[in-house]
């Protein structure tokens, strides 16, 4: 079934304009017509629909009922250091399958990219785009927000505002997320912080842990830049039942 979003007025009754990128996709692209059904994302709500009215322009919705939501209890937002290549696009699309509600680029010490604020506003231009497509694949009700790159001093400043925070790290010992979940259950609101492809220095970890983030084992294997908060987050989405 197409999913598509709402423009900004969302959903006004039982009706609801497309966006305007996805009305152009609606009409031009996948010609749809009056009567063909759809899944529609409002303001954080997932509804079913059928396309009541189509133009080259506009395209109406007709809401027939509104469906269960596909958010994860547990808000995830993953810090993540700039990598290289082409592997940020990859970490972003798949923190949206598994349901973060964002992710923030980190410059670090040991980054080997290094984004000015020009390039650092394009990159985030690309990267919002694959979330949205991501989401739209994914079914998530709510859009994942990429940010621009920030500094690591203002990583710092930032984590007070969550819940609690956990930074995976090669170094940690006799630490592990099933430990974290036991000592906190309750939390709703976490950040994980997660080192580029060299690491992250001695400093910066203690930095963190000064900060009042815990240092996490992920087990005795070294784990890739990509694959390390991937990993993280489908552990704790599972330990705090967002999986089940």
């Amino acid at each position: 079934m197409h999913r598509f979003y709402a423009d900004e007025q969302g959903v006004t009754g039982s009706d609801a304009h497309l966006c305007e990128e996805d009305a152009r996709h609606a009409s031009r692209v996948l010609r749809m017509k009056p009567g063909e059904v759809c899944e529609l994302f409002a303001a954080g709500k997932r509804y079913a629909g059928e396309i009541a009215h189509i133009t080259e322009g506009d395209v109406l919705v007709r809401i027939t009922g509104e469906l269960p939501s596909t958010e994860a209890r547990l808000r995830i937002t993953l810090y993540q250091g700039l990598p290289k290549a082409d592997k940020m696009e990859l970490i972003v699309q798949k923190a949206v399958e598994l349901g973060a509600c964002e992710v923030v680029p980190v410059a670090m010490s040991r980054c080997v990219v290094q984004l000015d604020a020009k390039d650092g506003r394009k990159k985030q231009e690309r990267w919002q785009k694959i979330a949205r497509e991501a989401c739209k694949q994914s079914g998530r009700c709510e859009m994942l927000r990429v940010s621009e790159p920030i500094s690591f001093r203002q990583l710092l400043s930032r984590l007070p505002a969550h819940g609690g925070t956990i930074v995976p790290w090669e170094d940690a010992r006799g630490y592990s997320l099933t430990r974290y979940h036991d000592e906190h259950p309750d939390v709703t609101d976490l950040a994980i912080v997660i080192g580029p492809e060299g690491g992250m220095s001695a400093e910066e970890v203690a930095q963190l842990q000064q900060a009042a983030c815990h240092a996490v084992t992920l087990g005795p294997r070294i784990l890739r830049t990509e694959t390390a908060g991937l990993c993280a987050m489908s552990a704790l989405f599972c330990l705090y039942g967002d999986m089940e």
